[in-house]
């Protein structure tokens, strides 16, 4: 599986007819197993982007190709779980073929497991982002896209939440694109991060990780993130 990605061009127009440039010129591949970061500031067109990679916008310049047959999964920034259903029942609604020892794996390893039964309305906003990732990792995806899946969330149950995910993802072999603000997390999940400008997005930089995931020291993330700290992004 591998995703192709040559964006030449985004923009929109306003009410008023004003012309709106998203994107610039945003080129990379992904391929099956690897984790992608995209980090740039709020409003650079990191959801616009997101957008035409699921396939919900083709207005754009350029192309996105996606190996045949492709599973798209993905989490957005709010949680959008159906109310009126339970935690199971919102997975299952999704993935409506997917196992009873699958799901309960699935459900133990985000800490889901006494909440089946329970309605959305009765989780913490923590434990309804680990119902959205259950629902997407239950269709059991060739391309995952989490858009800021940590995002309001302290610091402790943040690092929880992402070394699940990191546990999700390195057991299965399939793409993924994050998206997040936080370089801790960028450095710690991706194995490639995407630096992108202000709007109109462009790359300003792709940092390799060489070390995998799972062997990354803390001090070799700590001169990661220095590194990266110290980019002058602004003149490239």
């Amino acid at each position: 599986m591998q995703l192709e990605v040559n964006i030449t061009g985004k923009s929109f127009e306003s009410a008023a007819g004003k012309r709106h440039d998203v994107l610039d010129n945003v080129t990379f591949t992904l391929n099956a197993g690897e984790v992608g970061v995209l980090f740039g500031p709020s409003g650079c067109g990191k959801s616009t982007l997101l957008k035409i990679l699921a396939g919900l916008d083709g207005n754009y310049r350029g192309h996105v190709t996606r190996s045949p047959g492709m599973r798209l999964g993905m989490v957005f920034q709010e949680p959008r779980l159906l109310p009126w259903r339970t935690v199971e029942e919102n997975v299952r609604l999704a993935a409506p073929d997917v196992d009873d020892g699958t799901l309960a794996a699935l459900f133990e390893v985000l800490e889901l497991s006494a909440h089946c039964n329970h309605f959305p309305g009765e989780l913490s906003l923590g434990l309804a982002r680990r119902v959205a990732l259950a629902r997407a990792f239950a269709i059991e995806p060739d391309f995952l896209i989490l858009d800021e899946p940590l995002a309001s969330l302290d610091n402790a149950l943040a690092g929880r939440l992402r070394d699940q995910v990191a546990t999700l993802v390195a057991s299965r072999k399939m793409m993924t694109l994050l998206v997040t603000h936080d370089l801790d997390d960028a450095v710690r999940l991706g194995d490639r991060l995407f630096f992108l400008s202000p709007r109109p997005a462009r790359i300003l930089h792709v940092e390799t990780i060489v070390t995998p995931r799972a062997t990354r020291s803390e001090p070799e993330i700590d001169e990661i993130k220095r590194q990266l700290s110290q980019l002058d992004l602004a003149n490239m």
